[in-house]
């Protein structure tokens, strides 16, 4: 058997395989991380027995591990699209799909902001040479943005000083290290480095920042993920997301 066939061969067992009796495996995106950590360790203690597992990306990179068979039971996308492919792929039980969160894009530049960025506008700026977002083909936040400039006429400036960050993560460390001028988070990312970086201004998306959350549909998926999911809903799921920025969809 040549490598290429026993990968394949791992994947597609991978994917059959049940969790660890009273484990939950939660793929998730990256702009979820802290407050997924958060909820998971709070449904630990109110569940003995019972651990959760996170794994955090763009959303698109952690929809295509699904499918290709890394095991999963919970589906949390920043976007609608990626959750439409998640639900064309036959992945996740669009049953059990629901909106739990809403967030916002917003302009950040370097904490001393050396361009003196303090709009949309200031990015014509001769000495502005490099932009970071998401890249839109593969990421949610990308995307995003993208429809955001393309309404507001911004597009075609931020596309010729475009440095592309492969989740919405990868764009804030650009921005709090200053390799960049500016760059487009989540207001929650931006929040938590609000010592680093500077927010200059929110972005008007023409279609919401919502997050949708599924259950994965496989054989084996752990019976503990409906009760996240529930939990994730639940007045003390959306306490620690509210804590983190997010708010009700």
């Amino acid at each position: 058997m040549n490598i290429r066939t026993w990968v394949a061969a791992c994947a597609l067992s991978c994917a059959a395989m049940p969790a660890i009796a009273g484990e939950v495996l939660v793929s998730a995106a990256a702009s979820l991380t802290n407050a997924f950590k958060e909820l998971a360790a709070q449904y630990e203690a109110a569940h003995p027995g019972t651990k959760v597992l996170t794994t955090f990306g763009s959303s698109d990179v952690v929809l295509r591990q699904i499918t290709e068979g890394a095991p999963a039971d919970v589906f949390a996308s920043a976007d609608q699209k990626a959750m439409d492919r998640a639900v064309a792929a036959d992945a996740v039980d669009p049953a059990t799909r629901v909106d739990f969160a809403r967030n916002e894009v917003v302009l950040v530049v370097p904490a001393d902001n050396p361009s003196g960025i303090a709009s949309l506008a200031d990015l014509r700026k001769p000495d502005v040479t490099r932009i970071a977002l998401g890249n839109p083909d593969s990421v949610p936040v990308g995307r995003y943005t993208r429809a955001a400039l393309e309404k507001a006429g911004a597009w075609d400036t931020v596309k010729a000083h475009e440095i592309l960050g492969q989740n919405v993560r990868q764009v804030l460390s650009y921005v709090e290290r200053g390799e960049v001028d500016a760059g487009f988070v989540y207001a929650t990312d931006a929040a938590l480095m609000k010592d680093r970086v500077k927010v200059v201004q929110a972005i008007e998306t023409p279609a919401p920042v919502s997050y949708p959350v599924a259950l994965v549909r496989r054989e084996g998926r752990a019976p503990e993920a409906a009760g996240f999911l529930k939990f994730l809903l639940s007045a003390d799921g959306q306490s620690v997301l509210s804590r983190y920025g997010f708010v009700r969809p």
